[in-house]
């Protein structure tokens, strides 16, 4: 699994003895009463990837967290990518899942992989990827796939 973090949270749940885990990515923290299903609110990500994980037949007792992102890429802005990691950590805190391991804060996004079965993570500060490896605009245009073209798996999370 992979993802690209500005001042959004990627949270990385998994269970090492079953071999089991997911990533969620949330934008903004959102109240405890909102059970609307939206994803982009941590409160609603945050259950939904404990409960699946636990589904697949992880065990509460052996599940570990490692937390990316929230970052601060503006000045001046509300510090979301703040808010957000401090959810993270305080609802982890509340569900009696061990952080393992974190890196968030500063003023720079992240790219995430997340090998679930294992629960090794690597994380990549935006910075750090060399420019040649991000196609420009007109070179992803170039390639685009025809409408009815297989482009490969998608994992959404």
């Amino acid at each position: 699994m992979a993802t690209v973090l500005g001042s959004c949270i990627a949270t990385c749940i998994f269970d090492e003895q079953f071999g089991v885990g997911g990533m969620n990515h949330f934008l903004v923290p959102g109240e405890a009463n909102a059970h609307d299903g939206n994803l982009k609110y941590g409160v609603n990500a945050m259950e939904l990837l404990i409960n699946g994980i636990l589904q697949k037949g992880a065990s509460r007792e052996h599940l570990r967290a490692k937390v990316f992102g929230g970052a601060k890429l503006f000045a001046g802005r509300h510090a979301v990518g703040e808010a957000n990691a401090r959810f993270a950590l305080w609802y982890l805190e509340a569900e009696n899942i061990p952080v393992v391991s974190r890196c968030i804060g500063g003023n720079q996004g992240r790219k995430v992989r997340f090998h679930p079965y294992t629960g090794q993570a690597q994380r990549m500060f935006l910075s750090d990827i060399p420019s040649e490896t991000i196609p420009s605009k007109s070179a992803s245009r170039q390639h685009a796939p025809k409408a009815n073209e297989a482009v490969g798996a998608l994992t959404l999370f």
